[in-house]
């Protein structure tokens, strides 16, 4: 792996600058943005979200944290890659990991809670602690079954499809219906497992969850999502978990509540 240091290239952002280089590793080219002040805190995006698009909780979050954002493959200013799957994207966070030289507060959305609670368990010793967002959830059931895959299959698509207007923009998503379909299949297999990843971590860890997660509409799959929950804090009664009246998209419609939660949290425990 080689970094790219943009020394050079920053950007103003009121009264603090963020500091742009890329990362070369795997035949990818990682973007990575930082900047901030406090204690060092690393945001790993989801599948389908970008660093841009979480550019109002990183901008939230940096006036109490040194705050690490970066694009997964495929996403966002990252190169296109000829695979995706749970493992490269975890590589992916792991490079970005290993370039820093304090434990940081890992912070993952969706996808990337599952990537944060992967890379914690597989490298001890290189967090601070875990902040999971509306992801890792080890789920009784699977979200897709055969009776809800051809819905599943025309969203993603469709998905896919729109995506084509953000193409050259710091939002763009590379992958096709079909490549999100089979991520998402590989995601509800290893959440079926994630239990014992959680049993190997012994570090703090704070879970953020939304009360409806697939909307008004999907209540078959927010009973699972809740129940996922509370399966995961029946075992491990030490893991913190706050509520948001929100769906899926809780890290963009409600950025400032997460980073209040992250930032009252993380004193108490400073204190």
């Amino acid at each position: 792996m080689t970094t790219n240091e943009a020394a050079g290239r920053r950007s103003d952002t009121g009264d603090r600058t963020l500091r742009h280089h890329t990362i070369h590793h795997d035949g990818v080219t990682i973007p990575v943005s930082r900047g901030g002040r406090g204690r060092p805190l690393v945001l790993c995006p989801g599948l389908n979200s970008t660093q841009a698009d979480l550019r109002e909780l990183a901008a939230l979050l940096r006036r109490d944290h040194d705050v690490v954002t970066f694009d997964l493959r495929g996403h966002g200013l990252a190169s296109a890659a000829e695979q995706y799957s749970f493992e490269a994207f975890r590589s992916d966070l792991t490079a970005v990991m290993t370039e820093l030289d304090a434990k940081p507060v890992l912070v993952g959305y969706s996808l990337g809670a599952d990537l944060a609670v992967h890379h914690a368990c597989e490298h001890p010793g290189t967090v601070a602690e875990l902040v999971l967002i509306d992801g890792a959830n080890p789920v009784p059931e699977p979200f897709i079954t055969e009776d809800v895959l051809p819905v599943f299959r025309a969203m993603w698509e469709d998905l896919a499809a729109r995506q084509e207007s953000r193409r050259g923009t710091a939002r763009q998503v590379l992958l096709t219906g079909r490549q999100i379909l089979d991520l998402n299949l590989e995601i509800d297999a290893i959440r079926s497992e994630i239990l014992d990843r959680y049993r190997k971590i012994d570090r703090p860890i704070r879970m953020i969850m939304s009360t409806s997660m697939a909307g008004d509409g999907g209540e078959r799959f927010n009973l699972n999502w809740r129940a996922g929950v509370e399966r995961l804090v029946r075992e491990q009664p030490h893991i913190a978990t706050s509520w948001l009246d929100a769906d899926h998209q809780l890290v963009f419609t409600h950025a400032p509540q997460i980073a209040r939660i992250i930032r009252d949290d993380g004193r108490g425990r400073l204190a």
